[in-house]
């Protein structure tokens, strides 16, 4: 007959074997609930535009809206003469009605061609010709630069497109799927940490100040990579950060200038 701490132990085994159990099965069934479980292809192959709002959409909306105007209250850095790559929606959102004061936002469009109804500037990013100097009080540039073969020269080039004291926004992709369909138009080249987007734009934004900051978790994370929707996480399950599953790198860089105290 076994002793008492014999016993114990064995007790303590099947104890840790039963919780360790139900812990697989508690998680089995999460992710069934969310239909990731065992796949071999995602839920979504649009990044989740189908199914709702896609969760690095979420975090770059989340990471300008910090910076928005409030009428009667804040005017905010995304106001004034505002360079967009891309397209106009957040200058548009973020800016627009919100900017608040006499001096309402005016907005340019940088694309690459005319192909974009929107873009009032066509050209290279990289091109230091594209973009006139000391021009703009805020520029957005969101998720563009993984596309981009030189990316030192286009950060480059939104400095110096810059009002002294601007602001430029910035967000890269750090975890994330295939490019699609950039990478069949301009390529597919890179992807991002914190310490790589720091550097890169500290390097062009010198005695300025630059912010980084990092959005996601490895749920998030793994939810956007099956293709599922913001929509279908809780605010708690997307707004915790761990640094350790950078899904969105998010950069505030601010020009040097007379125009940057307070920002």
């Amino acid at each position: 007959m076994p002793d008492r701490a014999s016993a114990r132990r064995t007790l303590g085994l099947w104890q840790r074997r039963l919780h360790g159990g139900l812990r697989s099965a508690t998680a089995l069934r999460a992710f069934r609930r969310i239909g990731i479980g065992r796949r071999l292809a995602p839920v979504s192959r649009e990044w989740g535009f189908d199914r709702g709002t896609p969760v690095d959409r979420y975090y770059v909306e989340a990471f300008l809206a910090r910076f928005a105007g409030f009428e009667g209250y804040a005017t905010g850095s995304i106001r004034g003469r505002i360079l967009e790559i891309g397209g106009r929606e957040y200058a548009d959102r973020f800016a627009g009605a919100r900017a608040g004061g006499d001096d309402p936002a005016t907005v340019d469009v940088l694309h690459e061609n005319a192909a974009n109804p929107e873009a009032s500037v066509i050209g290279d990013l990289t091109n230091p010709a594209t973009l006139p100097a000391a021009t703009y009080d805020c520029i957005i540039c969101t998720q563009v630069l993984p596309v981009v073969w030189d990316v030192p020269s286009a950060v480059r080039s939104m400095h110096r497109a810059l009002k002294p004291g601007g602001v430029a926004f910035i967000t890269v992709p750090g975890i994330t799927k295939a490019l699609t369909p950039d990478r069949d138009h301009w390529g597919d080249w890179w992807r991002f940490t914190a310490s790589s987007a720091r550097r890169l734009v500290a390097e062009a934004f010198v005695d300025g100040r630059v912010d980084v900051e990092t959005y996601g978790n490895l749920l998030s994370a793994t939810m956007f990579l099956h293709g599922h929707a913001a929509e279908e996480l809780t605010p708690a399950e997307l707004d915790l950060r761990d640094p350790e599953y950078e899904v969105t790198i998010a950069v505030r860089a601010i020009k040097a200038g007379a125009a940057d105290s307070g920002r």
